[in-house]
This record gives C-alpha cells, structure tokens and sequence, in this order.
C-alpha cells in the first residue's frame, strides 16, 4: 500500500517538474526543474530496492544537468536582467525543507527495514561490482550502449551548437 502510494507521489512530482521545464520561460528555472527532475526519478529506483542504480542516477544526471547549465549559460545573455517576484518565500522554504526530509527519509527507509538483500544469485568469489559489471555488460548491453551514444549525440549537438553561436558573435563585434 505505502509503495503505491510512494509511486503515484513521485509520479506527480516528475511529471510536475518536467512540464516546467518544458513550459517556463526562464533557462535557470528549466535546468532546475531538469535536476529535480532527475533526480526524483531515483525514488523510482530506490522503491524497486536498487540503491546502486538510485544513487547513479543521482550523481550521473545530477552532473549532466550541470554540464547543461554550462552549455546553456554559454547561450543565453548572462548580462541581461532578470527580474524575478517571489511572492511566498515562506512556502518555498517549507517545500524544500519537506522535499530534503523526505530525501533522507527515501535513502533511510530502505535501510531501516533491513532490504539490503540482493535478487540476483550471488556467485561465490564476485563482489558486488564485478556482479554489476557481469550483469551490465551481458543482459542489459544494449540499453547501456544506447544510453551512451544518445550521451554522445548530445555533447557533440551542444559544442556544435555552442561554436556556432560564438561564430556569430565574432562576426557581430566586427
């Protein structure tokens, strides 16, 4: 019952942060609605009992929203002005303070209840990163194979993006 509920909870948080992203105006709210959005997607991992994955998701996407925030910074006019009206600052507050407790308590919860027990077959002499590797590279090969190029496509579409726009700008101050 509680993992439903956990389910359909982050459920709306993701897609809540991923119509920002895609419907707001302003680049730096975009890109932290990216983060949070990625990163509420390792709830989905925590939840399934897959911490490793939960935590790679973190911190591979967590940097790759911030190789983002570089190349998009690299776009946008960092001298313009943004005006920005934060009405309630204290509602802001208090969801980010609900949202870091309840980060803790999604890390937390799975070790308090004792689900560190793997569902895979333990193979004798094979640590748990040989185990990862054995698995990533024979049945999931080619997700992670895809996952990588589509990773590639975007770095190159980015500094091509990024040259371009720079090309422009020599030829402006001409």
């Amino acid at each position: 019952m509680i993992e439903t509920i956990a389910f359909y909870f982050f459920a709306v948080l993701v897609i809540a942060m991923f119509t920002i992203t895609v419907t707001t105006r302003q680049p730096v709210y975009a890109f932290s609605a990216l983060a949070a959005g990625m990163i509420l997607i390792s709830a989905f991992f925590f939840m399934l009992k897959a911490d490793f994955m939960g935590v790679v998701q973190i911190v591979v996407y967590t940097g790759a929203v911030m190789a983002l925030y570089a190349f998009g910074m690299m776009f946008f006019d960092s001298a313009k002005k943004v005006n920005e009206r934060i009405k309630k600052q204290s509602v802001i507050f208090l969801l980010s303070g609900l949202s870091a407790a309840l980060v803790v308590a999604m890390v937390a919860a799975p070790i308090a209840a004792g689900y560190a027990v793997a569902d895979h077959p333990v193979i004798e002499g094979m640590g748990n990163t040989e185990t990862l590797g054995l698995l990533l590279f024979t049945k999931y090969l080619i997700p992670f194979e895809l996952a990588g190029l589509l990773l590639l496509t975007a770095m190159i579409c980015g500094i091509v993006l990024a040259s371009k726009k720079m090309e422009y700008a020599k030829e402006e101050n001409l």
